[in-house]
């Protein structure tokens, strides 16, 4: 019998605010364990929880670039089970009036993938497994998170891996995740089923707990899909439960039976009042979105002719794309500053979070001037790269390692004088050349290009070149 997958993600992102969801500790990534809470994150008795605006404001702005219909009316839930890295043994999140209903996300194929929902919640701390031990870190208790619920419409590990690739740049995009998954800011729970290939009917479904990293998912989907499809071959049931990914034996294993609504006893947050998205607040939104990533990409290959695989590299980064529309304005090859940036410039940043931040020496404008040499024919390709790492060390603008005579270039006689000597210097290349050999010219063009520190015009030489060596 052939099995299709039935998949559906829930996916945790981590907010970019200052402070966390419900009180004023820091959001910041690490520090000594249990140093970034307070007796609100922990929960002591007493203790009243304040949300923070701009966590609904990103929430809001993750419905709007996936889609999603606004709630005007949002409500926060307690959510009750009881597990060490949950200090209160309840969870506040939204139960039946999420901020976010009915969105969507597109793959390359043109296919959508519904959402069900966005909602706001508080993260819990973090369990640390050591020697038999576990200890228990706060820090992260009470960071602000947005859950993304898709319905379980993907059929494909590479839909998975594209729908949350999607999400991560749109959200990285947006300005409100850095979607770090190493250190948890994108992580997802993934739901799997297995059914007969045409069949409409579901089957019974686990879930994949806190997969985050790409590699991790892929692997735990592959072998959670083959688990049930083995299962039902041999005329087993499959059981739902929730289960976790053991990298070091690369399986799946079972945690617990899976969880369904009624079994966290929802019920009103007494201490928070009701969120109430006004129109106007809404439209400040909407007026603050950046243009949608997808149409972005869309747009540079159309207007400055960049290959996909260049456009994706740029808008993956949101700092990293203005940087090009601004270095690229006026010039006759946006290509080329695309390449400065993939290449030269990424290259000094290194590490991914560096191109996330893109703190770069040389402001957009420097750049655009020195590119503005090139398309003029004032200097040639090797000496633009050689100028502009003078200028990502230093922060100084091409004008500073540029003299007039490098600007001014070399004159036609000039030119054909250094041609005569390269052809005179080079007899048994001009005698190839003369015997069909065309590679030959090439040899010749080289020692042209070298006497010249690379500043000659190659196409202008190489014409020169061809006349004098044919005679």
């Amino acid at each position: 019998m052939n099995y299709e997958l039935v998949c559906g993600l829930e996916t945790h992102v981590e907010l970019s605010t200052k402070t966390k969801i419900f009180c004023s500790c820091t959001t910041e990534f690490g520090g000594e364990p249990n140093t970034h809470c307070c007796p609100i994150c922990i929960g002591l008795p007493g203790t009243l929880p304040k949300l923070n605006r701009t966590v609904v404001e990103y929430a809001v702005m993750a419905g709007l670039a996936t889609h999603c219909e606004i709630n005007p009316d949002a409500r926060m839930d307690r959510k009750n089970y009881c597990y060490p890295d949950l200090p209160k043994a309840y969870q506040i999140s939204e139960y039946d009036q999420p901020l976010c209903r009915n969105g969507w996300v597109q793959l390359k194929s043109g296919k959508k993938i519904r959402l069900t929902r966005i909602h706001i919640e508080e993260d819990a701390g973090k369990l640390v497994h050591e020697r038999g031990n576990t200890l228990i870190d706060y820090n992260r208790s009470g960071v602000p998170l947005i859950e993304i619920v898709s319905e379980p419409d993907i059929r494909s590990i590479e839909e998975a891996t594209e729908y949350v690739e999607t999400l991560q740049t749109t959200m990285r995009y947006l300005g409100v995740s850095d979607c770090k998954m190493q250190e948890g800011s994108l992580r997802c729970d993934v739901n799997i089923s297995v059914r007969s290939k045409g069949s409409r009917q579901l089957g019974t479904r686990t879930e994949i707990k806190n997969m985050n990293s790409f590699s991790h998912m892929t692997k735990a989907m592959e072998y959670e899909m083959n688990r049930q499809i083995d299962l039902l071959e041999s005329g087993e049931k499959v059981v739902q439960e929730t289960r976790r990914y053991d990298e070091s034996t690369g399986c799946t294993e079972g945690m617990r039976g899976k969880e369904d609504a009624d079994d966290y006893r929802y019920f009103r947050d007494p201490d928070l009042v009701p969120i109430h998205v006004s129109k106007e607040m809404l439209a400040s939104i909407q007026a603050r979105m950046p243009e949608d990533p997808q149409k972005r990409l869309e747009r540079f290959e159309r207007e400055y002719s960049l290959t996909e695989a260049d456009a994706a590299l740029l808008i993956e980064r949101r700092r990293a794309a203005d940087y090009f529309e601004a270095a690229a304005k006026g010039t006759k090859n946006p290509r080329t500053v695309a390449n400065c940036i993939t290449g030269q410039i990424f290259a000094r940043l290194g590490t991914d979070a560096a191109k996330d931040d893109f703190q770069v020496n040389v402001s957009p404008e420097n750049l655009n001037a020195l590119l503005r040499l090139l398309d003029a024919g004032k200097i040639r390709t090797s000496q633009m790269k050689a100028v502009l790492e003078k200028m990502l060390d230093t922060g100084k603008p091409a004008s500073a390692f540029l003299s007039e005579k490098d600007l001014a270039g070399i004159s036609p006689e000039e030119l054909q004088k250094l041609c005569e000597k390269a052809a005179a210097d080079n007899p048994n290349a001009v005698k190839d050349y003369r015997a069909g050999k065309e590679k030959a010219l090439k040899a010749v063009l080289g020692a042209v290009m070298k006497t010249t520190h690379g500043q000659a015009n190659p196409m202008e030489a190489q014409k020169i070149l061809a006349e004098i060596m044919k005679a």
